[in-house]
């Protein structure tokens, strides 16, 4: 059975840090993609960081670039989003996503993070 968990969300001030982590397993990890999105209340669910399987490649919209960084570890099946001068519109359910080269694909639970001072 395949499990993404999410991980590190929290209450934090404007400007702070987080770093979410979302753990696989039941998958071979290095086969997938790695993606972080993010749903707001009342808003669709955003694209906001995607990394490559081997890691080498990474992409961001421009509402996080610079301030967002994900990265994978293979051998731990932990993919991160290293999250930087966060903003109150930053409030949002997060979510990793896992997706094979053919299309499969898997979603962890989501984990709340909420910018507010």
């Amino acid at each position: 059975q395949v499990q993404l968990v999410e991980s590190g969300g929290g209450l934090v001030q404007p400007g702070g840090s987080l770093r979410l982590s979302c753990v696989a397993a039941g998958l071979t990890f290095s086969d997938y993609y790695m993606t972080w999105f993010r749903q707001a209340p009342g808003k669709e669910r955003e694209l906001i960081a995607h990394i490559s399987r081997a890691g080498g490649t990474t992409n961001y919209p421009q509402s996080v670039q610079g301030r967002f960084t994900i990265s994978r570890d293979n051998v731990k099946n932990t993919v991160y989003l290293q999250m930087n001068s966060l903003k109150p519109q930053d409030t949002a359910v997060y979510y990793c996503n896992a997706q094979s080269t053919s299309g499969v694909e898997f979603w962890g639970q989501g984990t709340q993070v909420t910018v507010s001072s």
